[in-house]
């Protein structure tokens, strides 16, 4: 049987709200949190974006609960060596309770220091490397390394947990799958793709858990729902490339009018009918998913977790 968590938004919501999330979470039978990792929210309608390692160190200590970046770039914001001691920090704050989830990342959040954006088959070799460099810090030693992206001169962790943290890689393609099945301890995609999972398990995944999320707008007013989806994160409807290589909210925002309610609609959970939430959320388990995560989408956090409570947990644990 899978295993159901909450995706924390940090686009969304302040460091607090994100607290008081987790705690909901908790109460309401999840068994573990995703939380994203950003620079900028997608559009200024979201308007937050608070930095990840700190609200995780607030919710080391306000919830039992395993926690997990979903996504972390760690190529160009922040080198590899800094972020494994972000890491190896959490691990040690959550009493090992602590995954790592990277990706190749967004322009959107990796480009403000000015460096250039690369092309993707650049990416995926720098988080390669990247990877390389944690793992050999998680152990405690002191490493030099001289690679083709990064150098690290006399580097060591003096804060580790007992056993390394495990990094979950993130992939939406053929090329980034094979990736996570050679180097990752696990493997992320945000779509119901059985094919993938597929590749993964064949590439070398075997046992490793894959994991998925999806977003979701519960309200009593399915029209409200949807209206608040498309102000909030039409984003997540742009198709192929946009959402790696557009630099700024404000890119983004010129884009929504090409995002119609219809397709909201067509593409995203609204409302209060709970056969619809567990659908979408069994059509993960029915791809051979170990992990499932769910969002929801807008101010009604309350009401949310108290349905799933009642009306959509207790479905899907049977």
């Amino acid at each position: 049987m899978p295993e159901y968590g909450y995706f924390l938004a940090t686009e969304e919501f302040r460091p607090a709200d994100l607290v008081e999330q987790a705690r909901m979470a908790e109460q309401a039978g999840f068994q573990s949190l995703w939380i994203s990792d950003h620079y900028h929210p997608w559009n200024d309608a979201q308007g937050q974006s608070p930095f990840v390692w700190s609200v995780i160190g607030a919710l080391s200590e306000a919830v039992s609960l395993p926690v997990e970046t979903a996504v972390t770039c760690p190529t160009v914001r922040i080198h590899p060596a800094v972020v494994a001691q972000a890491a190896a920090t959490c691990a040690v704050m959550t009493n090992g309770r602590f995954r790592l989830g990277v990706g190749t990342g967004e322009a959107l959040n990796e480009h403000i220091l000015g460096h250039v954006w690369p092309p993707a088959s650049v990416r995926m070799d720098m988080l390669e490397e990247a990877v390389l460099i944690m793992r050999r810090l998680f152990s405690g030693e002191e490493i030099s390394h001289y690679g083709n992206h990064y150098r690290v001169e006399n580097a060591r962790l003096y804060t580790v947990p007992d056993e390394p943290v495990e990094i979950d890689i993130s992939g939406f393609g053929p090329a980034a799958t094979s990736l996570a099945a050679r180097v990752g301890d696990g493997f992320i995609t945000m779509m119901p793709d059985e094919e993938l999972v597929t590749q993964f398990r064949k590439g070398g995944g075997n046992a490793k858990p894959v994991m998925g999320g999806t977003k979701v707008c519960y309200g009593t007013d399915r029209d409200e729902a949807v209206r608040t989806v498309r102000r909030l994160w039409s984003n997540q409807l742009l198709p192929g490339e946009m959402g790696q290589i557009l630099p700024s909210p404000s890119h983004f925002e010129q884009l929504e009018p090409l995002i119609t309610e219809q397709m909201v609609r067509d593409n995203t959970v609204c409302g209060d009918d709970a056969d619809e939430h567990v659908s979408a959320l069994n059509a993960f388990a029915e791809a051979g998913f170990d992990r499932i995560y769910v969002n929801q989408i807008g101010p009604g956090q309350r009401g949310f977790f108290d349905f799933y409570r009642t009306k959509v947990l207790p479905q899907l644990q049977r």
